[in-house]
């Protein structure tokens, strides 16, 4: 019997990758009645990575009230996957760039403090194994409103908690863990992380990513001294470490006060969902994603698959919603072929709605299927 593997990342805005990944093996069934799909969940680490994970890992969606990147309160999810007590979050539910208008947009103000409370939330419920996505973020807080709703104490020189968001780490004098939540020092953390910049200087966190969150040249000098400070004072610490830049310091604060890994989101996602051990006995992998350009092939889920499958010198075939021009360059990472699914000339928001892109790629994968197993 053909054993394909079937893992898709989601194509945003359309499908999530479970829905993308079983439309694809309802095509191959169609062409290849007597086939072995498995459908596994993938992710990079970014957008959807919880949802992905949570779904194909017999999880369960949590929701919860925390605070919103303006003090407000907002409703955030994450999963929990009770066969290994782990939680599978993203920062952005919490302290995202898209729970802001542009027009509030301000790194001042926008705190991480509800990042702390979803970890909170699943500590509570048991979980002791954390798989943190920190991009997307409003904020330059370096992660000081998560430390503040995990019981660390940020002090400013009268002994009062700091302000919340990037001002408060003007205010930073001392830093106590006395009322630091206990259970914290039993979690481990992998966080997916795909930036290599330090926490502060020309590349740091404020340089970098402090203008597309609002911020002005004086406030990104400011924010980036203040970096600086805070840094100066935390125990331990290397801000100049690949990743602590991310989300505004979030991946210092993550590596300095917790027991945590950087690592790119889809080497998580890949060994968190054993995906070799499904793969390394496969006739043929099938991957893809909602994009398919030149850009894949810096870290993108579709070339991590394919890395695996060339491992073990498997074919894989890659399907998309479009592809540009120079996709081409992802035959030289491991894909064999990829197609687009789009059929018929029609809008972007007609191509992305969810049925039409289901029909389109069963419809797509049947016809490949077809003439690749044509003598099954």
């Amino acid at each position: 019997m053909v054993k394909i593997v079937v893992a898709i990342d989601s194509f945003k805005g359309s499908l999530t990758s479970m829905e993308a990944g079983n439309a694809a093996k309802e095509g191959i069934l169609k062409a290849v009645s007597k086939a072995d799909v498995i459908v596994r969940p993938l992710a990079d680490g970014g957008e959807g990575t919880f949802e992905a994970l949570t779904s194909g890992m017999g999880g369960a969606i949590q929701q919860i009230e925390v605070t919103g990147p303006l003090g407000d309160k907002v409703t955030a999810s994450y999963g929990i996957i009770p066969e290994s007590s782990t939680a599978v979050m993203e920062m952005s539910q919490a302290a995202g760039i898209t729970l802001i208008n542009e027009s509030d947009r301000n790194p001042l103000n926008t705190t991480t403090y509800g990042v702390g409370e979803m970890i909170k939330d699943a500590i509570y419920k048991g979980c002791r194994k954390f798989i943190v996505g920190i991009g997307g973020s409003a904020t330059n807080d370096g992660g000081i409103g998560m430390l503040q709703a995990l019981g660390f104490k940020i002090l400013d020189r009268n002994g009062k908690q700091v302000s919340l968001g990037a001002r408060g780490l003007a205010e930073v004098d001392s830093i106590s863990t006395d009322e630091v939540l206990a259970e914290l020092s039993e979690c481990e953390f992998k966080i997916a992380c795909d930036v290599t910049n330090p926490l502060f200087g020309p590349n740091g966190a404020s340089a970098v990513f402090g203008p597309q969150k609002g911020a002005t040249p004086e406030m990104v000098a400011d924010m980036d001294r203040w970096l600086y400070d805070f840094a100066s004072i935390c125990n331990d610490s290397d801000p100049t470490a690949p990743g602590t830049g991310a989300a505004g310091g979030l991946g210092f604060a993550f590596k300095t006060f917790t027991n945590s890994i950087l690592e790119s989101g889809i080497r998580i996602v890949l060994d968190e969902t054993n995906l070799e051990d499904y793969i390394k006995d496969a006739d043929l992998v099938i991957t893809g994603e909602g994009r398919l350009d030149s850009q894949t092939v810096y870290g993108k889920a579709p070339i991590g698959v394919a890395a695996i499958a060339k491992q073990y010198n498997i074919p894989v075939i890659a399907f998309a919603g479009s592809v540009s021009d120079d996709a081409c360059i992802v035959n030289n990472y491991g894909i064999d072929a990829f197609f687009p699914i789009t059929r018929s000339i029609c809008s972007l928001q007609e191509a992305m709605q969810k049925e039409t892109a289901k029909r389109n790629l069963t419809y797509t994968v049947e016809q490949v299927m077809r003439i690749y197993y044509r003598n099954i």
